[in-house]
């Protein structure tokens, strides 16, 4: 994909916002920016946040759905990356819902709602999702009204709902070449378990570029 003289817009969580990384400058988003100066890439991280609404609230910063933000974003941007999910599974309590929801009640719900938000303001743009990276935990299923779930079920929606409304996948859970739960790939990727360090944002980065580069 041709960025030159485009906008870009990374819609997501605390990892696109940078933590984990040393310094802001050492981001994925960041670094995306750096290797295509001819771009205005804007970072619509927000720590915390959570594809689908909390059904009790915990923190009021924490209280920004991803599809309650897409009114924010640029109207004038030609890709839009919607990287999420992570904290869906972690510290979300929505139910997960299924394919069939097309409230935001559901975290499959709100991909939906999100999903449709996006391609109608965006109808001559590209969207894009990442599925989340792995993280120690995944497989200690989070209890929730309609039942408990691991993370790769939540990645699992995430691709279902992409593959029906045709939205090209960077597939992170699959790709990404990080798995925490090994002690060495923590220690060198991923220190607490969640969030790249400046090396897992390369990592990031690496592939986010490659696979955006190879959009049509």
């Amino acid at each position: 994909m041709d960025l030159h003289g485009k906008t870009v817009c990374f819609l997501g969580d605390s990892i696109t916002q940078g933590c984990g990384a040393s310094r802001p400058e050492n981001s994925f988003v960041s670094l995306f920016a750096k290797a295509h100066p001819e771009a205005a890439v804007i970072n619509c991280g927000i720590g915390g946040t959570r594809i689908a609404a909390q059904k009790t609230p915990v923190s009021p910063e924490f209280e920004h759905p991803f599809f309650s933000r897409v009114e924010e974003l640029a109207d004038d941007a030609a890709l839009v990356c919607v990287f999420g999910g992570t904290n869906d599974f972690g510290h979300g309590d929505a139910p997960m819902g299924t394919f069939e929801d097309k409230t935001a009640d559901t975290f499959c719900g709100a991909l939906r709602v999100l999903s449709e938000k996006l391609i109608e303001k965006y109808l001559n743009a590209a969207v894009v999702f990442f599925t989340p990276l792995h993280r120690t935990g995944e497989d200690v299923p989070s209890h929730r009204a309609d039942g408990d779930w691991t993370l790769s079920d939540y990645v699992r929606a995430i691709r279902r709902n992409a593959e029906h409304y045709s939205i090209p996948v960077l597939d992170l859970y699959r790709v990404s070449g990080m798995q925490p739960q090994l002690r060495a790939v923590q220690e060198q990727f991923m220190p607490d378990g969640l969030h790249p360090n400046d090396a897992g944002h390369r990592k990031v980065f690496s592939l986010a570029d490659s696979f955006i580069r190879h959009l049509p």
